[in-house]
């Protein structure tokens, strides 16, 4: 009895156990009782995420398709042909394996006018475009082209019937394999999972390599963490994905692919984005998202959330961004808002921030009788703070104006990490800064800080939105990206595009959710948001390596 792969199976991840990296395998037996309403349920949810078969691969470049011939022989092919009716015989496409047979084939079949893709190829192109599908009756194109709705031929009788089976014969066919024939997993855990959990996270990996052929190289991505980056942006290629810190390389490379460049904002030579433009190359930008990892950037440790944008990138208010739009446009349907409360609670209750959760820790006594305000201090030079500061970049300016706005309050302030680990500029002498302030407080974990206080003063700092999910009160002195829908009190000049009026649930659905990408790092596949928290959550943390110690040490002796 011959083997089939899986209908809805996982793309073929770089440096990923094929086993571990699995949604599926196939386990002959008998498909338990399931509802009429389920399978079209199923069906509507592989039609709408366009998942199934090697849905990953890149379309085959051609236009409008008549008929799509998948055979299983050369004998096959040539019936397939003779069947054509006079519309599909106008351009024809024979989608061919990678067998010997079909370099034959595709060689003499080419002559009688006909357009041939050897190897796998993304098919819901072709299934959305009205081309009458020929295919063999074990082909899982068959199960696909009856899911999407998309008229069908079949010439040699398979597991999906023959050319007579009713389509409702032929449904229950195919639900049979996908229900019967298959048995689904959690990659992340190894455990048993419905279908629709593998169909959810299959649309995920579907989402992001649709984006990544996009991409032909990648500029200005520091050389440790570039294996990370790999990952987050990749994509079945022609060539694998090339790192370059030239420009002109870079735009050459971008245009023989038709594809863009993802770049580092801040870390592009002078001129790139104005020879980009030039050339008509798209630049995609790419950043830390926003619960990175465990372990400072600074400190070399390689990210495991990324923002990926195309429109601009968040932290900078000039120019509306992938983040901004979705804020303004999308819809938060109820499914997708209790997601977000789900995440707020367990972020909140498990203490995690941008870097991950910390070890307990003693905070001064707070003053029962006076209002808390917290501070954080931010590096000076950070793109954030340049691009969305409006003007003001000084931690010690920040501290005046909050005690001059809240001059009863006891304000406590932060230092940044970064800077105090001798990173980064923004460092403030703690005898100027308590002129402002009641203490300079260190250590800890920001999530720990964020209970014990009243209410938030920020320039551009995600300590701001870290402090919304916590129900603070926070004022914005700069423009940060969840500044001005809403919900937080802003100073700054806030972009006249942000006309739409949010809760903090959707707050959360847009940032956490649906805009950035997440990395698991211990399958190091692409996960929803949930899993990184989790794992964040279970300590799960990047072994330290001799270079994030030599940095550790470096930054020690510089703050000295």
């Amino acid at each position: 009895m011959p083997s089939f792969p899986p209908l809805l199976r996982s793309p073929p991840f770089p440096r990923a156990d094929p086993a571990e990296a699995a949604v599926s395998r196939r386990v002959p037996g008998p498909m338990s009782e399931t509802s009429p309403e389920r399978i079209d349920a199923l069906f509507a949810a592989i039609r709408d995420a366009r998942i199934g078969g090697p849905s990953w691969a890149a379309p085959t470049g051609f236009g409008p398709v008549t008929a799509v011939l998948r055979p299983a022989s050369a004998v096959e092919a040539e019936r397939m042909l003779d069947a054509l009716t006079t519309p599909e015989a106008a351009s024809p496409l024979l989608v061919l394996p990678s067998a010997k047979w079909a370099r034959h084939a595709a060689w003499k079949l080419r002559g009688r006018g006909v357009a041939v893709a050897i190897g796998e190829v993304d098919p819901w192109p072709l299934l959305a475009g009205g081309a009458v599908w020929h295919v063999h009756g074990d082909d899982e194109m068959a199960a696909l082209a009856c899911i999407a709705g998309t008229r069908l031929r079949i010439h040699t009788p398979g597991r999906f019937g023959d050319d007579a089976t009713p389509p409702e014969e032929r449904a229950r066919l195919v639900a049979r394999d996908l229900l019967g024939a298959t048995r689904y997993r959690n990659p992340f855990t190894g455990k048993s999972c419905a279908a629709e959990e593998a169909i959810a996270l299959l649309a995920l990996w579907r989402e992001t390599i649709d984006a990544n052929h996009r991409i032909a190289v990648a500029a200005g991505i520091a050389w440790w963490k570039r294996r990370e980056i790999e990952r987050f942006l990749w994509a079945p290629r022609r060539a694998p994905l090339r790192f370059t810190t030239a420009t002109r390389p870079a735009i050459e490379a971008a245009r023989a692919a038709g594809a863009g460049i993802a770049v580092w904002p801040s870390r592009l030579p002078e001129g790139f984005r104005e020879e980009a433009a030039r050339e008509g190359v798209p630049l995609v930008r790419v950043e830390d998202g926003f619960v990175r990892s465990v372990g400072l950037g600074s400190n070399l440790f390689p990210p495991f959330s990324v923002a990926v944008d195309r429109r601009g990138i968040h932290y900078d208010p000039s120019r509306a961004s992938d983040l901004e739009h979705l804020l303004e446009t999308a819809a938060f349907p109820e499914a997708l808002i209790e997601r977000a409360r789900s995440l707020e609670a367990f972020i909140v209750k498990a203490g995690i921030s941008k870097y991950g959760g910390a070890a307990a820790h003693r905070f001064p006594e707070r003053d029962a009788a006076r209002r808390l305000v917290l501070v954080p201090g931010q590096v000076e030079d950070d793109m954030s703070v340049l691009l969305g500061g409006g003007g003001l970049a000084s931690n010690l300016t920040l501290l005046e104006r909050v005690r001059a706005l809240e001059p009863d309050a006891e304000i406590w302030f932060r230092p940044h990490p970064d800077v105090d680990a001798g990173h980064r500029r923004g460092a403030v002498p703690d005898e100027d800064a308590l002129r402002h302030a009641d203490r300079v407080v260190r250590g800890g974990g920001m999530a720990q800080l964020l209970d014990l206080v009243d209410g938030v003063h920020v320039l551009t700092s995600l300590t701001g939105f870290e402090a919304l999910l916590r129900g603070r009160d926070v004022t914005t002195h700069g423009v940060p990206f969840y500044a001005g829908w809403g919900v937080t009190r802003d100073l700054g000049a806030v972009p006249e595009r942000r006309t739409r009026r949010l809760t903090v649930h959707e707050l959360v659905a847009g940032v956490l959710i649906l805009y950035p990408r997440y990395l698991d790092p211990v399958t190091f596949l692409p996960c929803p948001a949930e899993l990184l928290v989790s794992r964040l959550a279970g300590q799960v943390r990047p072994k330290a390596t001799w270079l994030t110690t030599l940095r550790r040490l470096q930054g020690r002796l510089t703050s000295r």
